[in-house]
């Protein structure tokens, strides 16, 4: 739309990234490029975009994404602008070659000379696309200067054919008052195997899952609570790069169109199945919409995330004092290591041996990771190794796998707590470290 900021353009590009597959995004990976080249307000939007996608497993998106974040860093703002500077438009020729070498051969007024000349059914096409491009933009300028005045010379229309006022179509969403209970029931169900994600008086949200190695299943349950019938229920997921995904529901629940979806009765339930396999390190939980009309025509949308975390993924690892040591000092660096302090719950109890052992089984239950003894300096402390799983391979055939260790130290005095995690990876630090934060305020 003319007129329209880099800002603009860039949103409503993003918002189709999750239902793209990997060409249109290596496509889109390269518009945000050229829009973040044009629009200077676009480069802090792109970048975190970038920066997500250079652990893309998807070859091009990592290597245009590598690049892209890599170019204004290795060239001149001038270069880069050439670089990624708007093609020219492409000129048609009056004549091709093959029209050129009929008349010096057959003559112009031949068969075949007409025949070439014809316009081909693309040319139709681009030709007609781009006179409906020319026609609604004049009839949006004629529009935007036509004088404030006309707009209300008819006012004589009779009622049935007033112009009526445009509804609120806009959806009901989670009320205040229930995100605080939400993202608690999500924090305990990323170290919980079952228990509800959210609920309200229509609907109730339930996940069960299990893991082994690289992969999960993943049984959504939502119940109708209310007291009449919910239409048009269906489920979106994002799906990342990260993770390879399965899904099977009650009929209809998955489809996302206009008038689609499935039917939940009262005091029923319908079902999601996900099958899933992480690739990647990743940091963010999968987003999920619900969407539902209740039988007064009233539309509800509720963005959930599911509890599916790195530390899902994780296999405890059992490593002697000098082991543990020895691999905790080779992975010192500012991009392998996470580290937080969070201060214990206002009405937690005295941090105290009794405490200590509820961190311990945050560590070992609740994380996934083994718990490695002889090494903590003093009673305040523990640590723990576990390996992340993946089902991507290497050049050898084998499982990409990532180590993890993690150290939990308590200050009784300030009542606080200092989680730090290393890795290989950074994606592994920071999502280790931040469910360890969540968990311990839970504790």
């Amino acid at each position: 739309r003319p007129g329209m900021s880099g800002e603009e353009q860039f949103r409503i590009l993003h918002q189709h990234w999750q239902n793209s597959d990997g060409t249109t995004r290596a496509i889109l990976i390269s518009t945000y490029a050229k829009l973040a080249n044009l629009y200077e307000e676009c480069r802090p939007l792109v970048a975190p975009v970038f920066a997500r996608c250079k652990n893309s497993v998807h070859v091009e998106i990592q290597q245009r994404s590598a690049e892209y974040a890599a170019m204004r860093e290795a060239f001149s703002p001038e270069a880069v602008e050439d670089l990624l500077r708007e093609m020219p438009p492409f000129e048609d020729k009056e004549q091709s070659a093959l029209e050129t070498r009929l008349k010096e051969k057959e003559g112009e007024d031949s068969a075949a000379v007409a025949k070439a000349a014809r316009p081909s059914a693309a040319q139709k096409q681009r030709a007609a696309q781009a006179a409906a491009v020319a026609k609604a933009a004049a009839e949006e300028e004629a529009m935007e200067q036509a004088p404030e005045g006309r707009q209300g010379e008819n006012e004589d229309y009779d009622e049935d054919e007033r112009p009526q006022p445009i509804q609120d179509t806009t959806p009901v969403g989670i009320p205040k008052e229930v995100i605080p209970a939400m993202r608690k029931a999500f924090s305990n169900l990323c170290t919980s195997p079952s228990g509800v994600l959210f609920e309200n008086a229509l609907l109730q949200v339930g996940v069960k899952h299990e893991y082994q190695g690289s992969q999960g299943r993943i049984t959504v349950f939502f119940g109708n609570l209310g007291s009449n019938l919910l239409k048009h229920f269906r489920v979106t997921i994002d799906e990342g790069d990260h993770l390879r995904m399965q899904k099977q529901g009650t009929e209809g629940l998955l489809d996302d169109a206009e008038g689609g979806g499935c039917s939940v009765a009262v005091r029923t339930q319908a079902k999601l199945l996900l099958l899933v396999e992480v690739m990647a390190p990743f940091d963010d939980a999968p987003a999920m919409r619900v969407k539902f009309e209740t039988t007064e025509g009233v539309r509800h949308e509720y963005p959930l995330r599911l509890p599916i975390v790195a530390t899902c993924f994780m296999e405890p690892v059992t490593l002697a004092a000098d082991a543990f040591m020895q691999k905790w000092k080779s992975l010192e660096g500012q991009e392998r290591e996470c580290q937080e302090i969070v201060k214990a719950p206002q009405n937690a109890p005295e941090i105290d041996e009794e405490y200590m052992d509820r961190i311990s089984a945050i560590v070992t239950d609740g994380l996934k990771f083994g718990h490695c003894t002889g090494c903590d300096p003093t009673a305040w402390t523990v640590s723990g190794a576990a390996t992340f799983r993946t089902g991507s391979k290497d050049k050898s055939g084998n499982n990409i796998n990532v180590g993890c260790l993690v150290r939990v130290e308590a200050n009784p005095q300030a009542r606080a707590f200092r989680v730090t995690t290393r890795t290989l990876h950074p994606l592994c630090s920071k999502a280790v470290k931040n469910v360890a934060l969540v968990s311990i305020k839970l504790a």
